[in-house]
């Protein structure tokens, strides 16, 4: 909802990076939106976990470091007062992670520009207020003829389709963007014409630890759970954390964990200090996804038939790791 926006911002929670001449609490350590992250996936606040660190992380950044003085001060101050709320539109019906292959169009006509396509699966979408969206400036020239455009919803021929129903992450909106000779301001170009595609490349690393910090604070969470449950659950006249199997499995996936908490935490420190590369920042979200889903399946089966009622966090987290 957005008085949940509204509160968070409140709490100053939200793009708590970006300079305080933007409203903004100017702390450059990113540990400490690393800890929002991780206790909002930890508590079981998938779709909150989801949609405030892309706002905050994902699409801030691109109008922090690309946008004009003009673009900043009308959007950064709302961004963080939760009365904006940010989305990234990169992904379309026929081009998802081949990011070359975008086909939304904008044609310069002189002093704006005149945009159409549509965009799918996009989080945050359905509340957004200002899109970061990636377009074809030069569809001749491949990667080097995309660009990105702030686009709001002040804006004539800019519509968004009904929410998704999806699997799970229930309490994050999700859905296609459609965009019919969309008149967007010059001003409202991020950096250079032709250079998108870059832009989205240097920003990929932070983009992917975010969601290995969620993975990784959702794995901490649904083990925490099921070892409480474990020691509660009674069966053939004693607690299930007793029988060796259950014993077994949790060490197993304690030790996964702990193995899996080191290196996010080491990949925050490398991000620190500029240091995060690419190849790192993959093996990150891919591991620690990876690992999420691994710990909700197991910690599902650990809660028995109990496992598949939607009452319980456990199947809830099951089904918002498949993401």
């Amino acid at each position: 909802s957005r008085e949940s926006w509204l509160k968070f911002g409140e709490a100053g929670y939200l793009c708590m990076q970006v300079d305080e001449q933007y409203g903004g609490l100017g702390i450059k350590d990113f540990r400490y939106n690393a800890i929002i992250i991780e206790e909002l996936s930890r508590s079981g606040c998938a779709g909150p976990a989801v949609g405030y660190p892309l706002h905050s992380l994902i699409v801030c950044p691109y109008i922090e470091h690309y946008a004009t003085e003009a673009a900043k001060q009308k959007y950064l101050p709302k961004m963080i007062s939760g009365e904006y709320i940010g989305a990234i539109a990169m992904t379309e019906p026929g081009a998802g992670s081949d990011l070359q292959g975008i086909r939304a169009t904008a044609v310069d006509k002189g002093d704006h520009y005149l945009v159409n396509g549509s965009k799918t699966f996009i989080t945050n979408g359905y509340l957004s207020d200002v899109v970061v969206v990636a377009v074809k400036t030069d569809p001749t020239k491949g990667a080097k003829g995309t660009s990105l455009l702030l686009i709001d919803v002040s804006m004539k021929g800019f519509t968004k389709g009904k929410p998704f129903e999806k699997v799970g992450l229930h309490a994050q909106d999700t859905c296609e963007l459609f965009f019919e000779n969309v008149e967007v301001p010059k001003e409202n170009l991020l950096g250079k014409e032709g250079e998108g595609f870059k832009y989205m490349m240097t920003e990929l690393s932070q983009e992917r630890l975010v969601v290995g910090l969620s993975g990784i604070g959702a794995a901490e969470g649904v083990l925490e759970k099921t070892v409480q449950y474990t020691k509660e659950r009674m069966a053939f006249g004693k607690a299930i954390s007793e029988f060796q199997n259950t014993r077994f499995k949790l060490a197993e996936l304690s030790t996964e964990v702990t193995v899996g908490r080191v290196f996010a935490d080491r990949c925050v420190e490398l991000h620190n200090e500029k240091k995060l590369d690419q190849a790192t920042a993959s093996m990150c979200k891919a591991w620690l996804t990876d690992l999420q889903s691994k710990v909700a399946d197991d910690c599902l089966q650990l809660h028995g038939g109990y496992g598949y009622m939607w009452e319980y966090q456990v199947a809830r987290a099951w089904a918002d790791a498949r993401v």
